[in-house]
Parts: C-alpha cells; sequence; structure tokens
C-alpha cells in the first residue's frame, strides 16, 4: 500500500522505515532535508513540501501525520484539508488532544476527507518491536487502512494468550485496536500515558524509599545500605511488579546507581494533565494520576531519586531529554554522553 508520512523525527521517520520493511511504499516530507534524505537512502520518495507529496501519491490517498501536538499539526492538518480530494484520509498519529480531532474530522468531512486519530506507543523502541496502536474515526477509512496498522503492529508474538479471548477482536493480540469514532483513538491513548505517569512515580517512589533506608535519621541497627539496581534486576524476574518500564528503569541503574547525569528535572507531555481534566469532567476519582502529574511540576523545583528514576525511565523509552520535547534518539545519546564526559 502507498501512504504519505509527515514528520521524520523520533517516531514519524521509524514508522516509515518499518512499513518499507513490510513492503509498503512511503512519499515522506519533513521540512528538514536532511530527514527526508535519510529516508530517501532507505527507499522513500522525498517530497519537497506538502503539495509535492499529495501530487506523488495515487488517489485514493493516505497520509499519516507525526507531529507534535499543537499548532504544527493543526497548521498541517488544514493544509492538507486544502491540498486532498474526496475519499482520500488524513491520519493523526500524534498526541493530539482528542476534541481537537473531533473538530478536524467535521472540518474535513465537509470535503468527504476521512480522519482518523491513531494513539501510536512505542517509542524509540517501536521499529524493532512494534507499536501499539489506539484507533478511532469512521469504519470504513480504518479498514482500509488495516494493512497500515497490521505491519506497524508489534504481533502476537511471545506473550501468553488470555484466555477467553477466542470470540473478541483478534486485532487486538495483535496490538491495535479501532476504539471507537472519531477522537476515541487519541482518548484512550491518553489516558494509557496518564496511566504511565501514575506507574513510573509509583516505581520512582519505591526506589527512592530503598535507596534512603541507610538514612542518619534512622537506627543504626534498621538501616540498609541496598543495592538497588540488583533489587530493580531481580524485580523482573518472575514478580508481579515486572513491567517495560521497569527494565528501562533497571537499565538505566545498571549504568550508574546513583543516576548522576539525570538532574530530576520531568516535563509533562500534555496527556497527563489531559486525563486528570477528563476526570473531573466525568466526576471520577483519580488520585494516583493527579499525584504524579504535580509530582512532575514538583521536580521543576527540587530533586529528589525518584524524579531521577523518573527522569531515567523517559529517556529511555522515548529519548526525552530533561525539561525538554523529545528528539532525535541518537543526538539523546550524543547529549548524554558528552554530559557524563564533563
Amino acid at each position: 500500500m502507498q501512504i504519505g508520512v509527515i514528520g521524520l523525527g523520533r517516531m514519524g521517520g521509524n514508522i516509515s522505515r518499518r512499513l518499507m520493511k513490510a513492503g509498503h511504499s512511503c512519499v515522506v516530507f519533513d521540512v528538514n532535508a536532511q530527514a527526508r534524505a535519510a529516508l530517501a537512502k532507505d527507499g522513500a520518495t522525498d517530497a519537497a513540501s506538502l503539495a509535492d507529496l499529495v501530487r506523488a501519491l495515487e488517489a485514493p490517498r493516505a497520509i499519516w501525520v507525526m507531529l507534535p501536538a499543537g499548532k504544527i499539526t493543526e497548521d498541517t492538518v488544514e493544509a492538507l484539508g486544502g491540498l486532498l480530494q474526496a475519499g482520500d484520509i488524513v491520519i493523526d498519529g500524534g498526541n493530539s488532544f482528542y476534541k481537537d480531532d473531533i473538530r478536524r474530522a467535521k472540518a474535513l468531512a465537509d470535503k468527504q476527507i476521512s480522519y482518523v486519530d491513531c494513539g501510536t506507543s512505542g517509542g524509540v523502541w517501536g521499529i524493532g518491536r512494534g507499536y501499539c496502536m489506539m484507533i478511532g474515526g469512521p469504519k470504513a477509512a480504518v479498514d482500509r487502512l488495516d494493512p497500515i496498522f497490521a505491519a506497524l503492529a508489534p504481533g502476537v508474538g511471545d506473550i501468553p494468550r488470555t484466555p477467553g479471548r477466542e470470540t473478541l477482536d483478534p486485532r487486538a493480540e495483535q496490538g491495535y485496536i479501532h476504539a471507537g469514532p472519531t477522537g476515541a483513538g487519541h482518548f484512550v491513548k491518553m489516558v494509557h500515558n496518564g496511566i504511565e505517569y501514575g506507574l513510573m512515580q509509583a516505581y520512582a517512589e519505591g526506589f527512592d524509599i530503598l535507596r534512603n533506608k541507610d538514612s542518619k535519621d534512622l537506627p543504626e541497627d534498621e538501616r540498609f545500605e541496598l543495592n538497588v539496581p540488583d533489587i530493580a534486576e531481580v524485580w523482573r524476574r518472575g514478580s508481579v511488579v515486572s513491567s517495560w518500564l521497569l527494565d528501562l528503569g533497571a537499565i538505566a541503574l545498571a549504568k550508574d546507581p546513583n543516576l548522576d547525569n539525570f538532574s530530576g528535572y520531568v516535563q509533562d507531555s500534555g496527556e497527563g494533565r489531559w486525563t486528570v481534566e477528563a476526570a473531573i469532567e466525568e466526576a471520577v476519582p483519580a488520585d494516583v494520576l493527579t499525584a504524579s502529574l504535580y509530582a512532575r511540576f514538583r521536580s521543576r523545583q527540587e530533586h529528589t531519586f525518584a524524579e531521577k528514576v523518573l527522569s531515567a525511565m523517559r529517556f529511555g523509552f522515548g529519548g526525552h531529554l530533561e525539561g525538554q520535547e523529545p528528539i532525535d534518539p541518537q543526538e539523546a545519546k550524543e547529549r548524554v554522553a558528552a554530559k557524563a564526559a564533563q
């Protein structure tokens, strides 16, 4: 299948590569000419502008927008609305606010252009592991894009099958779902990221308690000098709290038990705030998720070991540098290496 991809950053570029590896044809655009050239070397067709990208695609077109939430995505979708034709599809694979999806879809529907919102999880590891996708939009458009979603998804892999799913939608076991109408995909991804905040905060606080068990404020016979990297590692093996987030934390702690390369400054990317706002709108108690969001606010004023653990995990799965939005993973590694060498 042929598809256009706009935005070739840490995820857009790898999404294109995974699709091409599966036999799909990608026409790509990014304002960064070097990013376009790198994808062209891997077999993509390089478009120098949005208009060139649209012209290079055969109708009916499908275009995946993988840009940061906010103005840049808003402007791009609006521009595509003036370039595309009836029967074309725009997919927003970033982390847009679900209410913005609903508004954009209505505007494009007047031109008979379909809009699909696809919450995409996988970060810099997705090219190899695959991407977990939560999709919203009209059924006909989502069904037409199924070969794209199937190629990006991780597949069943070696995860044990869930008993009782024999008559349920098999796509969920493959790593993607049609969550519902327009906005439902990004809403589910928003809550996913809110839960992520809470999980990360629980790990971070737990490791902080372990690390401070040798505090001088405790009775001498109650002080333990615990090996936190070893504890993180043993919890990965058969423990009920094992997870990919714990894996990333264990990797960071094995390299640097004190996490000296991290200050503890932890950014929030928007979805945590939106999840708390949704909980307020629905009158649903969300104590843990709200507290984990506030902990990130606090991290910008004072830094504990817990916040260094949070920062290390964010860098591990997404290439997020402290106080900044995600950057190219190779650039992130180079910056951290340079920081460590100082």
